[in-house]
């Protein structure tokens, strides 16, 4: 898949006429929805792209190793657990043949140097200063997020590096912080509520209003086995009619709000500051989508 095809098949435009996604509007979620194309330009960014792909990856097998390799290089389980609404065997066979290809060294750096061009590409004309001030104020919740990594195994992998040296890799690396601490303490929130990795993606599928199937079916996991997710979902009482019924939805919401409570707490330390630097990072993201480095589908940016 080439940067083409890619863009074609993650990066077009969403339907119009489609509902705006049914998502909670917190400081919290605010923050991490106004960051999400920023933080993952290291994915989608044409710069970010060509530079794992020197390494002879290809997007899919490049994103399992970029998000792995902080973690060092662990065994395909270990890579599956902390993954979790990824299908395992999907994960395991692109994570295995990654690391036959190119070393832990090697996507480390391209992971970083991909981003950071793909940053300076679309947003060079922003001032420094401007950014500095946004990376200062995103590392008093940072220091936060890695000064307890017990349960959030990506977390604990990005803490493990050093900070980038450019301005803008070091936004980067602070919102990947943020956004993996949300990611791990989410799934464990999901496990709590006794769901399994599919049903993850199910449940988080019909509370923000995708299509049937649009969502979870990306995550590698076949028409069987989402059937028998659903099955057991509306023997639980979550589901019925194509539709998470009040308990469903109640216990969704629960989810989402132990989600944002350890996220409050991380991000008390910005204070004051919170609503500013939520709206410049929006701002920035906002270029990043219309320069193509990002999804522009709403649906995909809170889908987490």
């Amino acid at each position: 898949m080439d940067h083409a095809e890619l863009s074609a098949a993650f990066l077009s435009d969403p339907a119009p006429g489609r509902p705006a996604p049914r998502v909670p509007t917190g400081p919290a979620r605010a923050l991490r929805d106004a960051a999400e194309p920023l933080a993952t330009i290291g994915f989608w960014g044409r710069q970010a792209y060509d530079a794992v792909a020197a390494l002879g990856l290809e997007f899919l097998t490049g994103y399992v190793w970029g998000r792995t390799a902080p973690m060092g290089e662990p065994t395909a389980p270990v890579v599956v657990a902390a993954f979790g609404v990824f299908e395992p065997g999907l994960v395991t066979s692109l994570y295995e043949q990654a690391r036959g290809i190119a070393s832990r060294a090697d996507v480390l750096a391209a992971r970083e140097q991909g981003a950071v061009a793909s940053l300076h590409q679309v947003l060079g004309d922003v001032p420094t200063r401007g950014v500095e001030a946004a990376v200062a104020q995103l590392r008093r919740a940072t220091d936060v997020a890695v000064s307890d990594v017990a349960g959030r195994p990506l977390v604990a992998g990005l803490a493990s590096l050093d900070w980038p040296d450019d301005a803008w890799g070091r936004l980067w690396h602070a919102l990947n912080i943020l956004r993996e601490h949300r990611g791990d303490t989410h799934q464990a929130a999901n496990v709590a509520a006794g769901l399994t990795g599919v049903q993850m993606n199910l449940v988080t599928e019909y509370w923000i209003g995708w299509e049937p199937r649009a969502y979870a079916g990306t995550r590698g996991w076949s028409a069987e086995v989402m059937d028998a997710a659903d099955a057991d979902l509306r023997e639980r009482g979550w589901l019925a009619d194509g539709a998470l019924t009040a308990t469903g939805q109640a216990e969704r919401d629960r989810i989402e709000q132990a989600t944002d409570a350890a996220m409050d707490r991380v991000l008390a330390p910005v204070g004051d500051d919170l609503p500013a630097l939520t709206a410049q990072l929006a701002a920035w993201s906002d270029v990043v989508v219309a320069a193509g480095s990002a999804p522009s589908d709403p649906y995909k940016r809170v889908s987490g």
